[in-house]
């Protein structure tokens, strides 16, 4: 017997609805990069890490919200319109999902970006250092999808 369908096979209409949330609660670095390289306004990246680690590393303009400290205090100050995307060190850290959990908790729209920061740079997209967002200004490599 296969091992691919040995654990059984969806419909495609369970896979249609699948593959639409998936869509609906991530994003991937190319795709951010385009809408930062774009200017995009409707959306935030946040980076869930520690200071710490922003400081040594960040996707250009994230601002450093590590998700141990989001709460009703501290996010009263966002905009409930934009759209919140949180990231982490990759996809053996789930501080981008405690972060996009906690913000979706408390009312906010948002989506994980996949792969965190490894994959960002794996990309090839650009990195900023120190306490400031900074700006994303030039693209990574196209992912050809």
């Amino acid at each position: 017997m296969s091992a691919v369908l040995a654990t059984g096979l969806a419909s495609p209409q369970a896979a249609v609805s699948f593959f639409t949330d998936q869509l609906a609660y991530r994003t991937d670095p190319a795709d951010l990069a385009a809408d930062l390289l774009a200017g995009e306004t409707a959306i935030v990246v946040i980076d869930t890490r520690s200071p710490a680690h922003y400081r040594e590393a960040h996707i250009p303009g994230a601002l450093s919200f590590p998700h141990r400290t989001m709460d009703a205090a501290s996010t009263a100050s966002l905009d409930r319109e934009l759209v919140y995307v949180c990231y982490c060190d990759g996809i053996g850290c789930n501080g981008s999902t405690r972060g996009a959990l906690k913000l979706a908790a408390l009312g906010f729209k948002v989506k994980e970006l996949i792969g965190g920061l490894h994959w960002w740079r794996q990309d090839g997209f650009a990195v900023a250092t120190g306490e400031v967002p900074g700006r994303l200004l030039t693209g990574g490599s196209d992912c050809g999808c």
